[in-house]
């Protein structure tokens, strides 16, 4: 069984922006607010960063400032992945020094691929980097979906340390854990599917809701690894309501407009993606009333 490089809820953390720029100020606090809080592990400059709308100089600048201020702590992931086999090796590269403890690469999206394209691309990447990997299966915004078998192939490989799987698709699940059968960390990609996965023997969560209430996703995966099954469920269940409004519209649209309503970062946003609309904001005003935090 490989150790795994985290435990428990890791954030997928915003990029806050301010006037167009990045707010490195409010980055510096979300950062300092997550190690206060207990989590486990710091993606950055994965899908809820916008790294899409980002340039490779406000990338490097925004990793080198999470590991800064982390400064050993707990584990950071870099988000490197990309439709091209080529761009994930080059970017990687640029931040193979930065600090960062592995980086999380996406299935190739729009172009897409086959089962064995995605094999080549993935054990590409494992010869040509150094940084170790976690794999990130998410169909909803690729189209594309990592068989049990491809899965099984890539986790001979020792670069491959874990898999986000942001699938709801559970008999399909099922058998990715027990192919992978330890060899490689499964954290769960979707943060009300904390606890069946958690059941299904992964190790956490790579969470949006932990950007807001990172204590909240805590105590899931807590009560879970210490035994408390009913206070694990509790715990997932409560946190349900805003789940359902912070996915409403295109992540991280809801999740940034609900950072705005905690004070915590700006909720501005960059092109393509625009402000939440009427009904996702009283959803999610809803669900922070709901929950005390509001």
């Amino acid at each position: 069984m490989a150790k795994p490089l985290f435990r428990g809820a890791a954030v997928a953390l915003v990029t806050p922006f301010q006037n167009g720029k990045v707010d490195f100020d409010a980055l510096r606090k979300l950062t300092q607010m997550q190690l206060e809080s207990g989590t486990a592990a710091i993606v950055v400059c994965g899908t809820t960063g916008e790294p899409a709308t980002m340039t490779d100089e406000e990338k490097t600048q925004v990793i080198r400032t999470v590991v800064s201020q982390v400064n050993g702590k707990i584990p950071v992931i870099c988000g490197t992945g990309s439709n091209s086999t080529a761009h994930v090796v080059e970017t990687e590269k640029r931040y193979r020094d930065l600090g960062c403890d592995a980086q999380l690469v996406v299935t190739p999206y729009y172009n897409k691929t086959t089962q064995e394209g995605l094999y080549a691309h993935f054990m590409h990447i494992a010869e040509n980097t150094e940084l170790p990997i976690i794999l990130y299966n998410v169909p909803s915004r690729t189209a594309l979906d990592l068989s049990v078998s491809t899965l099984d192939r890539l986790a001979r490989c020792e670069k491959f340390i874990g898999l986000k799987e942001s699938s709801y698709d559970l008999p399909s699940v099922m058998e990715k854990i027990q192919a992978i059968g330890g060899r490689m960390a499964v954290y769960s990609g979707n943060d009300d599917m904390v606890y069946p996965l958690l059941s299904l023997k992964a190790d956490g969560v790579i969470s949006v809701v932990s950007n807001l209430l990172p204590q909240a996703m805590n105590q899931i995966c807590f009560s879970w690894f210490s035994g408390d099954f009913e206070q694990a469920l509790q715990a997932q269940t409560r946190v349900v309501p805003l789940v359902r409004a912070l996915f409403s519209e295109v992540s991280p649209i809801p999740c940034k407009h609900a950072m705005e309503l905690l004070g915590l970062c700006s909720g501005e946003l960059r092109l393509p993606l625009i402000p939440a609309g009427e009904n996702t904001q009283a959803m999610l005003k809803k669900a922070l009333t709901g929950l005390g935090v509001l």
